[in-house]
């Protein structure tokens, strides 16, 4: 990933990026999909509900074996994605404070979770053999925007 998806406004945006997090991408995809459009201070509150296992996240692809919850059908509690996106998120919370710009009257114009590197790895087998056992990354990218 070479730069930000969308160019934007600097006098109205802040911008983060979080590269090659070592977390699930199809958790992180469902958590942007949830916190995407809302006010930063309700993404935060969101996301530290999702770790606190308080607020599942809803799963709309894949979702095949995913028990339901109450109030929000099939859904998971990826605490570590969600660890992962909160500080992305709040560190472009803080770059707009750095800004200038009002960093309580922002929402979540941009945030997406693209597939990072992948770190190769291998797991042991029976007879001497081995399986490939790598581990996924994802590059978390996040714009915050003033709201009108």
């Amino acid at each position: 990933m070479a730069g930000y998806t969308q160019y934007t406004d600097p006098d109205k945006t802040a911008r983060a990026i979080g590269k090659e997090k070592p977390v699930s991408p199809k958790d992180s995809r469902e958590i942007c999909r949830m916190v995407r459009g809302k006010s930063v201070a309700v993404a935060i509150r969101m996301l530290e509900e999702v770790i606190d296992l308080k607020r599942p996240v809803p799963f709309g692809r894949y979702n095949t074996g995913v028990a339901h919850k109450i109030g929000v059908g099939p859904g998971r509690f990826p605490k570590k994605s969600a660890m992962a996106i909160l500080e992305v998120i709040q560190s472009a919370k803080h770059n707009a404070e750095y800004k200038g710009l009002d960093s309580e009257n922002m929402k979540v114009k941009v945030i997406t979770a693209n597939l990072g590197r992948t770190i190769p790895g291998h797991m042991p087998r029976a007879y001497g053999r081995s399986t490939p056992w790598n581990q996924q990354t994802v590059n978390i990218e996040v714009i915050l925007e003033e709201a009108q």
